[in-house]
């Protein structure tokens, strides 16, 4: 007897997908965090860049996790994070770029003579 609330015939269908053995972690578990050394490499960083950022409170946030209290990043919160990075630097966000800003004159001084 099938408990599932899905029908038994979508599920042999393959129409959701391959069906997951209780021994394997699901997919999304499994890309939805990562460790120090996969964020890492994600980013394009050293591992020992993403503990120093940690220990100073920069960097993407991360959080610990599990009985032995591993340090995870969730993939979300790194791509935030890199979208945040590139809009407060001026060379990705024209808004900020003081080359796009009107020249500023001092009051009461006159320009030429």
């Amino acid at each position: 007897m099938c408990r599932s609330p899905v029908p038994h015939a979508l599920i042999q269908s393959g129409s959701l997908g391959p069906p997951v053995t209780p021994s394997e972690p699901p997919r999304a578990a499994l890309s939805a965090f990562l460790t120090v050394k996969d964020a890492a490499e994600y980013l394009g960083l050293s591992p020992h860049t993403l503990y120093v950022w940690r220990h100073r409170r920069q960097g993407p946030p991360s959080f610990r996790m599990g009985p032995r209290g591993r340090v995870m990043y969730r993939k979300e919160a790194l791509d935030a994070w890199i979208r945040e990075q590139e809009q407060a630097d001026s060379r990705s966000n024209t808004t900020l770029s003081p080359l796009s800003a009107a020249p500023q004159y001092r009051s009461g001084r006159t320009v030429g003579i």
